[in-house]
This record gives structure tokens, sequence and C-alpha cells, in this order.
């Protein structure tokens, strides 16, 4: 038992569950209500078996890259959080790297099987390079200036947008034929490209945030991460701006969607992502210790899923 409480605790369960739910939530609350709507019905060619075949995929993906990533960090977590290691204590090496082949070919898997029922290669083609930049970025990028941030965020701005490309094969090869076809298209790609790119702004700023945290671990594995080559006030500087920028965007989508008259959804981005976004950024150039730099990371979190729970809303609006 203390073994599979280990397993669980390696591949960060609550981040998966939090993967596979916003792909649930684009599915049944964005994707279906759009599709399907009280006077036409749009084609999707991902069944609900197909569906959480895929979202299985992408959580054994990711689940594959956390034990990766710990397996190549035990020295940077013996520093860090040598209360958390798993890898080494409670896990060996072997039995590491064991689970993270098993569950990448799990993941790998289940892609190619979806992407081949679908004739949609871009699936596999996607997926794959999640598992290969995973491998790369725990092995190098992370120890970079910035692109190990960059290629995480890409990946988490790719939950949302794999889902888009398997409902959506139509794009590029002409299927989309009747006007209200192509202008539901239009709108599930918007939409999704909303979503992913706060996925992608909020992921890069927790990404820096965890990087000050970790700065004493880095330094003793000559890191290269922002605060170590930049200094911690640049990446505050740097996490703030892309806070902004965030607040900027979700600001002109509220001014978007009043125009609908989506009021109880302009209240709740209001109040619950952008209020706190800008708690964000007052904490960000308060913090000066480890703790706070642990805290408002927790907090960046808390207010993704609060970003990604604003589908609910579309359900709604779009029945």
């Amino acid at each position: 038992m203390k073994t599979v409480g280990a397993f669980f605790k390696l591949i960060r369960w609550p981040n998966l569950f939090f993967i596979a739910f916003t792909q649930v939530l684009f599915h049944f609350c964005i994707v279906l209500p759009s599709a399907f709507g009280s006077y036409y019905s749009f084609p999707l060619q991902l069944n609900q078996h197909l569906f959480w075949l895929l979202c299985a995929a992408s959580v054994f993906i990711a689940g594959s890259g956390y034990i990766i990533n710990d397996y190549f960090d035990i020295n940077i977590d013996q520093v860090n959080k040598p209360g958390k290691m798993i890898v080494d204590r409670a896990v060996s090496r072997r039995q590491a790297i064991l689970w993270h082949w098993i569950i990448s070919i799990i993941g790998f898997m289940l892609s190619a099987y979806v992407s081949y029922r679908l004739r949609n290669p871009f699936i596999i083609i996607g997926n794959t390079a999640c598992i290969g930049l995973l491998w790369v970025y725990s092995t190098t990028y992370k120890r970079q200036l910035l692109i190990g941030n960059v290629l995480i965020s890409l990946m988490t701005a790719w939950v949302i947008l794999v889902m888009l490309v398997a409902e959506l094969p139509g794009w590029w090869n002409g299927k989309l034929v009747e006007v209200i076809e192509k202008a539901t298209a239009a709108r599930l790609s918007r939409i999704a490209l909303l979503y992913a790119s706060f996925a992608f702004v909020i992921s890069l700023v927790r990404e820096v945030v965890k990087d000050i945290q970790d700065m004493e671990g880095d330094r003793k594995e000559n890191c290269r991460t922002m605060p170590l080559v930049w200094g911690v006030t640049a990446s505050k500087v740097f996490a703030g701006t892309w806070l902004f920028v965030l607040i900027a965007l979700l600001f002109i989508t509220q001014v978007y969607v009043l125009q609908f008259g989506w009021w109880w959804a302009a209240a709740y981005i209001l109040f619950l992502v952008m209020a706190p976004l800008v708690m964000a950024v007052r904490n960000l150039f308060k913090a000066t210790t480890t703790h706070q730099f642990g805290t408002l990371s927790r907090f960046i979190k808390w207010i993704m899923l609060t970003g990604i729970l604003s589908m609910i809303f579309f359900f709604f609006y779009t029945r």
C-alpha cells in the first residue's frame, strides 16, 4: 500500500485530475452545447469512447512527465524539498524509470489509436512531441533560461488545444461547407484559443515564481533559470508584465461578452479571476522569502482553477 501511495504522489494525482477536469469541461460545456444547438447539428468526429481515451492519453503523458522530472531532480529536491522526496526514498530509481516508460507507452498507444480512428495525424504528432519534450525538459531545458518555462506553458495550453484539434478535423480538408458549420468552427476556435492563451500565460507566470522559490537548489546544480541569470527583481517584472497582459486580455473579453448580456459570467470573471490576478501582482512584488513565493505559486494555481471553471457558463449560455 505504501508503494501505491508513493506512486500516486509521484505522478501528482491532483494535477492529473485537473488536466482531465479541464478537458471534460471543454468537451461537455463548450464543444457539445455549441455543436448540437436547437436548430442545427455540427459534425463532430470525437465520440464519447474516443474522447475518454484521448483524455486518458493526456493524463498518462502528464503523469510520465512528473515521474521523469523527479527522477532527474533528485539532487535539486534534496535542497528545495527534502521532506517531500519520493524517488530514492519511497520509490527506487529503477522503479521510477520503469513506471515512466510504461506510462509513456500507454499514453502513446492511446494517442495512436485515437489518431488512427479519426484519421487525424495531428493528435499522435502533438502527443508524441509532448512525451519527448517532457524528457528533454527534465534533462536539459529545465536548467536553461526561459526555454523550459515556455515549453511547460505550451504543453499546458496543448491540454485544451488537443481536444479542439480532435473535435474539428474538417478544418484542413474542406469538410465544413455550411455557413453555420464554418461559423461554429470559428467560434469554437476562438474560445479554445482564449482558454489556451489563459493557460499558457498563467502557467508561464507560475513557472517563473517556482524558479524563484527553488533558487537555492537550482544554484547548487548550476542551473541557469531566470532568477539566477537575470535576478529576482527582473524575474518579478517579467512575471508581473505577463499578469498585466492577462488582466488586459480578460478585460477585453469582459467588454465583448457583456454585449450578449452574460452578466453572471462577467461578474464571475471579475471577482474570481481578475481580482485575484491583481492580488497576485501585489503579492508577487511583496514576496521576499521562499515560503511567500510558495504560497504565491499555490494561489496562482487556484486562479488557474477558477479560470477553467468559467467554462461552465458556456453550457448555460449556448444551449
